[in-house]
């Protein structure tokens, strides 16, 4: 039986500073060798690699047992929140960047060439798989906001092939946003119906995809739960850039899921979910128009899928454990309570 009680010779921490190990050099693997033989390899390698850092985290602050405790309770009141169109530890994910990072180490590609697509980033909790294919030059917009504050916008661009640079006939642009008040359809059925602010556009054979929607507004997460009392600790504001999704796609080609935002949002650069980059930036021209006051011009890239024939796409949402598109078999199983 393993001590955790011994004093080993030092060991440099995660902040590469040495200093006298106090604790049993060997307790973490003993932990680690009580998994199974027949544990699955992907798992075994997940989970010894989550203890390690678990166990070297608990050892750099040596955490008191009173901390211990109040993290045990956090997580406990983060599953507490959980409830229809509210999951709590993704928004706490989003917080500490971690679903930046996954997202970043998943689609990540650059070509032989140098030329990279359109980056992505997070999906956020609301996309849903019910929004309807809608013409190009429709609108969005089912309901205007009751404040009267909604700017209507003549969105367009062209999905081009990274390599050749020409337009892609049959792509799907795939777009949602919350209203001027901050909130998705979903989460506002007083001033919103369902599938406000969200359509689906195929390109045309140039490429070109266009539609009219409402310059997005910057809006606070939710400040009631656990995810807040995170960002009270840490002195960070709530607040999101406006920001509109996009779902890229084609059978093709490699698929971007991001969000785009105004280039003069003075968020930026304090997003609370961490998930802005340089090249998902938003100009917005005024124009005179009677449909639109403003114009906003898009181009997407998208590389083929010769360059990450095993690439996957998540589609899923708040409700939703987790849902891979053509998630193939074998390394890149599903993590959701009936594998576990």
């Amino acid at each position: 039986m393993a001590s955790n009680g011994s004093v080993p010779p030092s060991f440099q921490s995660a902040n590469g500073s040495n200093k006298q190990d106090k604790f049993d050099p060997h307790f973490t693997e003993h932990v680690i060798n009580l998994m199974a033989a027949e544990t699955k390899p992907r798992h075994r390698e997940i989970l010894s690699s989550l203890i390690r850092h678990m166990h070297d985290f608990c050892r750099e602050v040596e955490l008191s047992q009173e901390e211990w405790i109040i993290g045990v309770n956090y997580v406990n009141q983060i599953g507490q929140a959980y409830q229809k169109n509210r999951n709590e530890a993704w928004r706490v994910c989003d917080i500490l960047g971690i679903e930046s990072l996954v997202d970043e180490i998943n689609h990540k590609i650059v070509t032989d060439e140098g030329k990279a697509p359109t980056s992505s980033t997070i999906l956020g909790p609301f996309w849903s798989p019910d929004t309807p294919f809608r013409d190009n030059g429709a609108s969005v917009i089912q309901d205007m906001p009751p404040d009267g504050t909604g700017q209507v916008t003549f969105f367009h661009g062209v999905i081009k092939d990274v390599d050749t640079g020409k337009g892609i006939p049959g792509a799907v642009f795939d777009m949602w946003q919350a209203s001027t008040n901050g909130k998705y359809d979903a989460h506002d059925p007083e001033n919103q119906s369902k599938n406000n602010l969200r359509g689906k556009f195929k390109t045309n054979e140039n490429g070109e995809f266009n539609f009219y929607c409402l310059k997005p507004t910057e809006y606070a997460i939710d400040t009631s739960g656990p995810s807040a009392e995170l960002l009270k600790i840490m002195g960070r504001h709530p607040m999101r850039p406006a920001h509109i999704h996009m779902m890229v796609t084609h059978p093709d080609y490699i698929g971007v899921t991001a969000q785009l935002y105004p280039r003069d949002d003075k968020f930026l650069e304090t997003d609370t979910a961490c998930a802005v980059k340089d090249d998902l930036l938003l100009d917005f021209e005024p124009v005179e128009n009677k449909k639109n006051t403003l114009d906003c011009e898009y181009n997407v890239r998208l590389v083929s899928k010769k360059y990450k024939p095993d690439s996957q796409m998540i589609m899923t949402n708040a409700n939703v454990i987790g849902a891979l598109e053509d998630a193939p078999s074998g390394k890149s199983e599903a993590w959701g309570p009936s594998r576990l």
